[in-house]
């Protein structure tokens, strides 16, 4: 298996886990005006003219987890610092919360860093790429692992 089917195997698995993560925050009430898939709804039908769908928010944090930053931290593995795939994650997952931080959320209207939301807006996504990034060195690693004893 190719280093980019399995970084986007990998960026998929992560995404599910992030998912299931925001899914539970909205659950429980925790900062319900960060809804990451609320926005990717709006900035696709504002800027795209696509159905102000949520199934088109999912799809495209879908894609954008699977496909941008699967085959990102593919390309970017080699020079990413830390010792392991593991960490590796981490680090991508940092640089993915920064990106977001500067680009889709002042789009979105939520301010640089989101802070238009609050303190808690980067703190809570901080953490969640943290974990996202995380998983996606985990599952990267296991797949290469599992690649490279096939």
């Amino acid at each position: 298996m190719n280093i980019y089917l399995r970084a986007m195997i990998a960026g998929f698995v992560a995404t599910v886990v992030l998912s299931l993560l925001m899914l539970m925050k909205s659950m429980m009430g925790l900062m319900p005006e960060l809804d990451v898939v609320r926005m990717l709804t709006g900035m696709a039908h504002g800027m795209m003219g696509l159905p102000a769908n949520p199934a088109v928010g999912w799809m495209l944090h879908f894609l954008i987890g699977t496909v941008l930053w699967g085959v990102g931290f593919a390309l970017l593995y080699k020079a990413l610092p830390g010792d392991g795939p593991v960490l590796k994650g981490i680090v991508f997952g940092v640089l993915a919360w920064l990106l977001m931080m500067l680009i889709p959320m002042p789009m979105a209207g939520a301010g640089l860093f989101g802070m238009k939301m609050g303190m808690m807006a980067p703190v809570m996504t901080l953490v969640l790429h943290l974990i996202w990034g995380a998983v996606l060195g985990a599952t990267f690693g296991g797949l290469s692992r599992s690649t490279a004893t096939a």
